[in-house]
């Protein structure tokens, strides 16, 4: 049994708003409409205290589809549920106090196994086609992190073991840049070597080129993470 019905304007919504899926080459567009599907089929997208629509549940899906997209036979067997608010929230889940600065979480403990987005940040992740930014793509990639049983920024389950000590090598000269603020890479990825790894991942998603153009050899590990080379960006044609 479905966990929803699929939507009617999948195709025509990925087309719209999804610029990773537009720019793909078109032989490769079914299987990404599939993997939506599937995911689509596998895990339940619930709204808290807001409304979400079917665009909604589509960008869900995209976030999850666009990491994985190099390995066809994965699944999120780490995730049941996406819970969706409206805007910030808290440690708690909480989205009225004053410390409301989270816009998106993989959850622990009894909140195993879910995923909590902001619907304004999902909603921005793929509406600013300028800034190296996705927050859906950015959990998305932690709960990838976290398959291997650890989020350490070291994705075991995705890396192949020859290339762990280069990747944390280049992970810490590229903090370091970051702390000497001569880095135009997000500095929450600073913060840790986890939240490098799923910065570092947004940038390669959502501006491939330029990562590829300033830091080749991170691009390039990033390629070998996720087993692909995200497509060159095709601009929606005007209406």
């Amino acid at each position: 049994m479905t966990a929803i019905e699929i939507p009617d304007n999948l195709s025509a919504t990925l087309e719209n708003k999804v610029s990773y899926y537009r720019s793909l080459p078109e032989i490769d567009k079914p299987r990404f409409i599939e993997e939506v599907q599937q995911f689509l089929s596998e895990t339940r997208i619930t709204p808290i205290g807001t409304t979400i629509d079917d665009t909604d549940r589509i960008l869900v899906a995209a976030s999850a589809v666009i990491p994985i997209f190099g390995f066809p036979e994965w699944h999120y067997t780490n995730l049941t549920d996406v819970l969706i608010y409206n805007d910030r929230f808290d440690e708690e889940f909480d989205t009225k106090s004053r410390d409301r600065n989270i816009l998106g979480m993989v959850g622990s403990g009894v909140m195993n196994h879910k995923m909590i987005l902001s619907k304004a940040a999902l909603r921005e992740g793929f509406s600013n086609k300028t800034d190296k930014n996705n927050t859906a793509i950015h959990e998305f990639v932690h709960l990838l992190d976290k398959a291997d049983g650890a989020v350490d920024g070291i994705p075991k389950a995705l890396l192949s073991r020859q290339y762990t000590i280069p990747w944390l090598d280049l992970i810490h000269r590229k903090i370091k840049e970051i702390k000497e603020e001569d880095s135009d890479i997000n500095p929450y990825g600073g913060t840790s070597q986890t939240e490098f790894f799923a910065v570092a991942a947004e940038y390669f998603f959502e501006r491939p080129d330029l990562l590829r153009s300033k830091h080749p050899k991170l691009y390039s590990m990033m390629e070998k993470i996720f087993k692909q080379t995200p497509p060159t960006r095709v601009s929606k044609p005007k209406p």
